[in-house]
């Protein structure tokens, strides 16, 4: 399987009145498309706006090996799944 490497984004807030309720704050996503596998990740504007140009590229460099692992692990089992039902009648 194909795995794409990390792509940093932007992560979609919670959008409620209520102040007790939970803001995402950083998404990881892993998508498939047919054999290919992708994952991408992404930060609330906010805490990105308020990180420092060393900050920012430490946390990059520290989610692209994240989405890496989870992308890496998702094909596996991907794999293990597709295998365990190939060849069922």
């Amino acid at each position: 399987m194909a795995m794409s490497g990390a792509s940093p984004g932007q992560a979609s807030s919670q959008s409620s009145n209520d102040p007790s309720a939970e803001t995402e704050i950083l998404n990881v996503v892993v998508q498939r498309d047919g054999q290919k596998v992708s994952t991408k990740w992404g930060l609330h504007p906010n805490l990105k706006d308020e990180l420092k140009p060393e900050e920012w590229k430490e946390l990059t460099e520290i989610m692209g090996k994240v989405t890496t692992i989870v992308g890496t692990r998702f094909s596996e089992v991907l794999n293990q799944t597709e295998e365990r039902t190939a060849g069922t009648a």
